[in-house]
């Protein structure tokens, strides 16, 4: 028997990769090792319907396709190391598995704040269980809930805790304007001026420097010396890649795995990297390598990389294209909805309005050497279909680089 395929975490986009090699002609054996307990399921609601008690956390259970039936399930296990010219993985309980293929999709962990002060309720939003802490926080009557950051985790945060009635809401972030990053200050100041309508405070163009209280979390101190009371704490400050175990392979692990055009890691034919943790160039743009963490990129990863792996494995030609997915985000908050497709990040210095007001639905182009790269809507379903509209655009754009 061939050595296994061996997916190093059973999370989406381990999962989505596993089926993608069974579809691509794979019929050996694979083994996904995943260090929660739990089968793959949906994160995004996690800080929205999940949250806010609308859905419940066995509805976010992805369901595997048949033809994955055959594979082993090592779930509660991590890989701790990794040695890619042995192609050996080694497990925290001991085990070592040999492989003939490798997929890196160890994904992200919260990144934490490092100030004095309690620990306790101080929470982050990443897995099942650290919703299932967080909702119980959230529902006490009266909290005080100060969110650390303003982007897409903590945006939805904190709309959702206004939802459960929290008595004060208050988002910090170093930066001018929520989530000024991917929408550039347009788009930003119309989303604070919607969160604002709604209950939510914002401290913004300050930091935090520590936590008062003795067992348990009273307030946040901010850089100005400003202290907010609060019952709640939710860190919303990024992500730290999973990477450790491959150290000593002699990878680029800055950001994330650095791959090439076929998400391929290190030169080696037989190691792949799949969903957020890989930095990837993207031949629809600019060529330069960079992460994703939007939900379609685990999808889209695990499709192309599959099909480089399991052909490479079978002595056959994959003869794709270079990888060039076309980036798609959307996030809930409140009663609107912020819709992307594209890259629109790479189009801030270049913002038209395409359809609608700032005070109602809206629908914005982000434009790179006069092309259109991205489009964003916030508001209701019709912005979001305005959105949806220019995908066929974006799509026949060349690249930036053409």
């Amino acid at each position: 028997m061939s050595a296994p395929i061996v997916v190093a975490g059973a999370s989406m986009a381990g999962l989505r990769t596993a089926e993608q090699l069974r579809a691509a002609g794979w019929d050996g054996p694979i083994t996904l090792v995943g260090d929660e307990p739990h089968m793959p399921y949906n994160r995004p609601p996690l800080s929205k319907e999940v949250l806010a008690g609308k859905a419940s956390f066995e509805s976010l259970a992805f369901r595997p396709r048949a033809g994955i039936a055959d594979v082993e399930w090592r779930l509660g296990t991590k890989i701790v190391r990794a040695d890619l010219d042995r192609r050996i993985v080694e497990l925290d309980d001991g085990t070592a598995l040999a492989y003939g293929g490798l997929v890196v999709a160890t994904g992200m962990r919260p990144r934490r704040l490092r100030c004095p002060g309690p620990a306790t309720g101080r929470h982050t939003v990443r897995t099942l269980a650290d919703a299932r802490e967080l909702r119980a926080a959230l529902t006490e009557p009266g909290v005080r809930v100060v969110v650390v950051g303003a982007g897409f985790i903590g945006c939805e945060v904190a709309a959702t805790a206004v939802t459960l009635g929290a008595a004060e809401v208050t988002v910090v972030d170093p930066l001018p304007l929520p989530m000024v990053g991917p929408l550039g200050e347009l788009l930003a100041r119309a989303l604070r001026d919607r969160h604002e309508q709604r209950g939510v405070r914002f401290a913004l163009g300050t930091g935090v420097t520590g936590f008062e209280g003795d067992d348990r979390v009273t307030g946040v101190v901010l850089a100005d010396g400003t202290v907010l009371a609060a019952d709640v704490v939710v860190e919303s400050v990024g992500s730290v890649a999973n990477t450790e175990w491959l150290d000593g392979n002699g990878l680029d692990l800055t950001d994330g795995v650095l791959t090439d055009e076929h998400l391929r890691v290190g030169g080696r034919p037989d190691v792949i990297a799949v969903g957020d943790v890989a930095r990837f160039p993207n031949a629809r743009y600019d060529g330069v390598p960079r992460r994703v963490e939007h939900w379609s990129i685990p999808t889209d990863t695990a499709k192309h990389a599959a099909r480089v792996l399991a052909a490479h494995l079978n002595g056959t030609e994959a003869g794709l294209a270079p990888f060039a997915p076309l980036p798609t985000f959307w996030s809930d908050q409140h009663d609107f909805r912020l819709q992307s497709f594209g890259a629109p990040a790479l189009g801030k210095e270049d913002v038209r309005v395409l359809e609608g007001d700032l005070d109602g639905d809206l629908l914005v182009g982000y434009h790179a050497a006069d092309r259109l790269v991205g489009v964003v809507a916030l508001g209701g379903s019709a912005a979001a279909a305005a959105a949806a509209r220019h995908r066929a655009e974006l799509l026949k754009q060349p690249a930036l680089t053409a």
